[in-house]
């Protein structure tokens, strides 16, 4: 469905809706790595014996993630450390607990990570002004709301739906469901802004949301304000 059947479609269900809150996802939207993944597990593995190029890191680490995982129908339960310690012996082909370890602490700490849009501060304080409620949906372990708070970004958000918390993983609509239950929105009142057209885009309107693709449909937070009627 195009874009323009998809809001005539919309909008014959709904009417004319007032979008009321933002849903948005982490990594890939809010958050980025510092530094290329592969590279960071070359980096802290090479004293531990890891000696495959970035470009094997990367490769394995794909095709690793891309594999149902066996143990779980979701991937990340509590701090997910089962499913990492099974991505990073797949993706480096070392199975140091010690090496392991480090990596998974590296990933909670703010050097790790940096905000995909420096005006994020600016648009979230004036969506909150304005009266929008804002929630991050992340597929993401425990560790994002401590991540969050390191980043001094969880005080932008009323809420955050985390999929090792709620037991539902994009593009599951339960995520979004919950999310919008947390904010005390109807799902119809929310638009999802996220970078994965799978998980973000299809999830978030199966459960009846509204939703932009990052880096497609919308290309900074000030955007999204600006198209919800926000002025920053």
């Amino acid at each position: 469905m195009g874009a323009r059947e998809y809001y005539d479609y919309r909008r014959a269900i709904y009417g004319d809706i007032t979008h009321k809150a933002i849903l948005v996802d982490a990594a890939g939207t809010l958050l980025a790595p510092t530094e290329p993944m592969a590279q960071v597990y070359r980096t802290i593995g090479e004293k531990y014996g890891v000696n495959y190029s970035e470009d094997e890191i990367l490769m394995r680490y794909r095709r690793a993630y891309a594999q149902p995982w066996g143990r779980s129908r979701l991937r990340y339960v509590d701090d997910g450390r089962p499913f990492w310690q099974h991505i990073v012996s797949s993706s480096t082909g070392c199975s140091d607990l010690q090496y392991f370890e480090e990596l998974y602490h590296y990933y909670t700490t703010a050097k790790a990570w940096q905000l995909c849009d420096p005006d994020a501060k600016y648009v979230f304080e004036a969506l909150r002004k304005a009266g929008v409620k804002t929630a991050v949906v992340s597929n993401f372990d425990t560790r994002l709301r401590p991540l969050l708070q390191a980043l001094n970004c969880d005080h932008w958000f009323d809420a955050v739906a985390v999929s090792a918390e709620v037991a539902a993983e994009k593009p599951n609509p339960t995520i979004f469901l919950k999310a919008c239950e947390f904010l005390g929105v109807k799902p119809e009142e929310a638009v999802h802004i996220g970078d994965d057209r799978r998980n973000d885009l299809w999830g978030a309107r199966d459960a009846g949301c509204d939703a932009w693709l990052w880096g497609s449909d919308v290309y900074s937070f000030k955007e999204v304000a600006e198209r919800i009627g926000v002025k920053v």
